[in-house]
């Protein structure tokens, strides 16, 4: 069990975005890869969605929605802060089968009120957790004729993402997909007001749709030279790139590498500088004639094909990754404790009334869950403290389970 200590490392990690094993979330070391997406094939995707997500959210809300022309383009993280509200909601649902990434939506709190206002016929002064699970029905939705563009069009099936999590969050807490990234925009107005609803793809993911609706995606050769080229090749049984391999059979007249001493029988000038050899003297197992590809066994333009070296993933943040967790010690975090959660669908909450009882996922007795801004950190026991109830702290989640958390 941990001592209940987060090391210096573990709060850089989460300050950076970074995870502490040396990876960030889509497994990728420091700010991630950089793509160059088929933005035209995933914005005729969009295309395709702006009448379904038109038709899904009149029929959720009841009223007349209208989705104008949605945009896609390849993003960063901080150019889409640049866009955001100060407090988002966020909706994670990553693609898990199929295609697999980082699958991310967003919108502003003012939206997800008025889809709560109009599906329930209630007003919500603040977003609360019945607000969350409108919202996370609205875009289950929308993931599901996603879902089924993709594979109608395209030649992938099984497509599946991981449940939802909502959250009302600080964009600058936000978990956005590492490095480069698709976000398409969808602009929707209702009574003369605007909305916006964001998608993000991570790389991976928006790689994965792309060869599904048949795009094409970042060559996998690019930037390697015609050494790396000629090596890839002559491991795969071919010949060198880069000039015809000369004739080194019997009688051959072209040097290989300057003039040379007579080797003996049939050859006008040998190779390489190599000293006379009389005719029963073996050169190698070399035979009456060569065969073709011995220039790669003699040394002839052969490139240095080494094997990828890995870096250490379980390394520990590098010095320029350091900070100072005394610049945060006067930061206030939100601490709540969880007694349990459950699940209902939007017809069992709206029929709830005074005296109703709500089971939870928890038995009698068990520990409850102490969080820090919505994130398990400890477990504990109810306890009443002059009339006040507290909770006695009884375990703190070690440094792995509290990673796991946050992922």
């Amino acid at each position: 069990m941990s001592d209940g200590a987060i090391s210096q490392d573990e709060i850089d990690a989460l300050l950076s975005g970074v995870a502490i094993d040396g990876l960030n979330s889509s497994g990728h070391v420091g700010n991630g890869p950089t793509y160059h997406f088929d933005i035209p094939t995933l914005q005729t995707m969009a295309d395709a969605l702006k009448p379904k997500l038109e038709e899904n959210i009149n029929k959720t809300t009841s009223v007349t929605f209208t989705c104008e022309n949605p945009v896609v383009e390849q993003t960063n993280r901080d150019h889409v802060l640049s866009k955001l509200p100060e407090v988002v909601i966020g909706i994670n649902a990553d693609y898990n089968a199929g295609v697999k990434g980082s699958h991310l939506y967003l919108m502003a709190p003012e939206f997800a009120l008025k889809i709560f206002q109009l599906v329930s016929s209630e007003e919500a002064s603040e977003v609360d957790d019945m607000v969350l699970s409108v919202v996370s029905e609205f875009v289950a939705t929308h993931i599901s004729a996603e879902i089924t563009e993709v594979e109608s069009k395209g030649n992938a099936s099984g497509l599946g993402y991981g449940t939802p999590e909502t959250l009302n969050e600080s964009k600058a807490m936000i978990m956005f997909p590492q490095g480069d990234f698709v976000l398409a925009s969808y602009p929707l107005t209702y009574d003369g007001n605007a909305y916006t609803l964001w998608e993000c793809l991570g790389g991976d993911a928006a790689e994965g749709i792309t060869r599904a609706l048949g795009g094409a995606v970042a060559d996998d050769t690019a930037g390697l030279t015609p050494v790396d080229l000629g090596g890839m090749n002559a491991a795969a049984g071919g010949a060198p790139m880069g000039g015809a391999m000369p004739n080194m059979g019997m009688g051959m007249q072209q040097p290989m590498g300057g003039a040379m001493p007579n080797m003996g029988m049939g050859m006008q000038q040998p190779m390489g500088g190599m000293q006379q050899m009389g005719m029963g003297m073996p050169m190698g197992g070399m035979g009456m004639g060569m065969p073709q590809n011995m220039g790669v066994n003699m040394g002839m333009n052969v490139p240095n094909v080494q094997q990828l070296q890995y870096p250490n993933l379980q390394a520990g943040l590098n010095a320029g990754e350091q900070g100072n967790i005394s610049l945060i010690m006067d930061v206030f975090m939100e601490m709540t404790v969880e007694l349990g959660r459950t699940k209902k669908t939007i017809k069992d909450i709206l029929g709830m009334g005074e005296g109703t009882i709500i089971e939870l996922d928890k038995l009698a007795g068990e520990p409850v869950d102490i969080l820090v801004n919505h994130k398990k950190i400890a477990k504990g026991e109810v306890v009443v403290i002059d009339e006040n109830f507290g909770v006695r702290v009884t375990e703190i989640l070690s440094p792995m389970e509290r990673v796991t958390e946050l992922n």
